[in-house]
């Protein structure tokens, strides 16, 4: 008796000690903390990854809109599929505004072009932009008046993004984007369909909460059948017209307005007059000392810390959702006669711990090379920003899959595990890749902690049939470059060079 007794006092605290389920899944709907090497983004999925050859996407399907439009790459792509994502291309133009919207798959967008403002609207956070408006000014119709004061308006926090930035948005949380600069913005998304967030399918689902989608311009009859029943009006467009008075409290004609059914203005609208709300009035030189003054101490801080959170930063309504990655100072590797290589993953924005994605962004000189590496637990989803260069990917057998160009505005996928080098062919090659796995391990060949920097030299002479020397040469070559590496001819001259200065020293001694 005092057996089992002693017995179920152990099952009750074991019950206490560990982890509970509903807490470990703290996020929109996905995992939350996981081991750094293990993906949980495709729980209950088997990928169809037979790819024999790759190839450069280039958007296939255009809709357009007043202030704007939007350019969908194929997502019935077998690289697309294979990777679980779908990806597109945004243009808004100078006060254009997108209508706000939710998706059913998390996304980060890369700000390509432009700066504007971004709203995202997080249920059951607090609106913490207020405007007071005191009792004896105007007041709302439906004031009482034994009312003193009222809040003229007020809304979720707002913020300003710049070219190079990315924005996360977890699935099925509504945002807005708004360009009050006066270039158009161009943004490049990547929405990752096979999340755990998604448990609808793997077609991507805008959910627009006001407009009215457009026709695409293309008419490319398998795919616009697939998508035809994505258009259409806004979810509440959908319901009858007297209970949705009622549920919003307001009378039929403002209901026939908000339904939008003849509003072919498409889902990026233009303000005429600018778009006017409530936001810190901040000179745009401040806001941007202030910006990269921020990121700055948050890199500093990110590197020194633990992936693991602190409590305060798994809070949904302080969560920061944007981070720069094209600042040069903010770069992870940089080689001045290279280029620089800038990641983003869950340690630098914990908001990516929800989203379960990850970036990257690359620039490289003229002839430079990113020696060939493979990324361990993610797929990557490159597109080129600027200029051209050349690539080539190799998969299971060493087969070649990818051997050409990707120039600019042009997307390849890049399947985990296949080894990619790269090499730069304009004067500068520019590229974001987003990485389905919010901390993304890449693993090189050659350079300092790389494979064969980690592999003894006896091992590398049995390996490959060489000399010692050779083995050396191959293990050593590279000296401490890191990650991008600088082009041939100026290694040449360079070593040119210290062999000059060596005879030089030389001589003068033996002088």
């Amino acid at each position: 008796m005092a057996n089992s007794i002693t017995l179920l006092f152990l099952s009750l605290a074991l019950c206490f000690l560990l982890p509970s389920p509903s807490l470990a899944q703290f996020s929109f709907g996905q995992q939350g903390f996981g081991q750094p090497l293990l993906s949980q983004r495709r729980l209950g999925y088997r990928s169809q990854c037979q790819l024999e050859r790759l190839a450069a996407l280039e958007p296939t399907r255009r809709v357009p809109s007043e202030a704007g439009f939007t350019e969908y790459f194929d997502q019935l792509n077998e690289q697309l599929q294979c990777a679980g994502v779908v990806a597109y291309r945004r243009t808004i133009q100078p006060r254009g505004l997108v209508l706000p919207y939710y998706s059913n798959a998390p996304k980060l967008v890369y700000i390509v072009q432009g700066r504007g403002i971004s709203g995202t609207v997080i249920p059951g956070c607090p609106e913490s932009f207020q405007s007071l408006r005191q009792g004896f000014e105007q007041q709302w119709e439906e004031e009482s008046e034994s009312q003193s004061q009222r809040f003229r308006d007020e809304h979720q926090k707002v913020q300003f993004f710049r070219e190079g930035d990315v924005l996360a948005y977890p699935a099925g949380v509504a945002n807005w984007v708004y360009n009050n600069g006066e270039v158009p913005i161009i943004a490049i998304a990547v929405a990752d369909t096979s999340s755990n967030a998604n448990q609808l399918d793997r077609q991507h689902r805008q959910f627009l909460l006001a407009g009215r989608e457009r026709q695409s311009q293309e008419q490319i009859a398998q795919v616009e059948e697939r998508f035809q029943q994505q258009k259409g009006n806004n979810l509440l467009s959908g319901f009858e017209l007297e209970l949705l008075a009622e549920a919003l409290g307001v009378d039929k004609e403002v209901v026939r307005k908000i339904q939008n059914l003849n509003d072919n203005r498409g889902d990026i609208v233009r303000v005429e007059k600018g778009l006017q709300m409530l936001e810190p009035q901040r000179r745009a030189e401040q806001e941007a000392q202030e910006q990269e003054r921020e990121e700055r101490e948050e890199t500093q801080e990110r590197r020194g810390s633990s992936c693991e959170g602190n409590g305060l930063e798994e809070t949904y309504c302080t969560l920061k959702n944007r981070q720069n990655i094209a600042n040069p100072t903010l770069a992870d590797y940089y080689n001045p006669r290279a280029g620089r290589l800038t990641s983003l993953n869950v340690q630098k924005l914990p908001i990516l711990r929800f989203i379960q994605l990850s970036a990257e962004r690359g620039v490289l000189r003229r002839n430079a090379i990113q020696p060939p590496h493979w990324n361990i637990n993610a797929h990557s989803i490159m597109y080129v920003v600027r200029g051209s260069g050349r690539l080539q990917v190799v998969g299971h057998r060493g087969r070649t899959v990818f051997d050409g160009e990707l120039r600019q505005g042009q997307l390849l996928v890049i399947p985990q595990q296949h080894i990619v080098i790269k090499k730069a062919q304009s004067e500068q090659f520019e590229w974001i890749s987003f990485k389905t796995n919010e901390n993304a391990f890449v693993s090189h060949i050659v350079g300092k902690t790389s494979v064969l920097r980690g592999i003894p030299v006896e091992v590398l002479m049995n390996s490959y049939r060489v000399s010692r020397e050779e083995a050396r040469r191959l293990k050593f070559n590279r000296g401490n470059e890191i990650a991008i590496f600088s082009p041939r001819q100026e290694r040449e001259q360079q070593g040119s060079v210290l062999d000059s200065v060596k005879e030089l020293i030389t001589g003068v001694f033996m002088a």
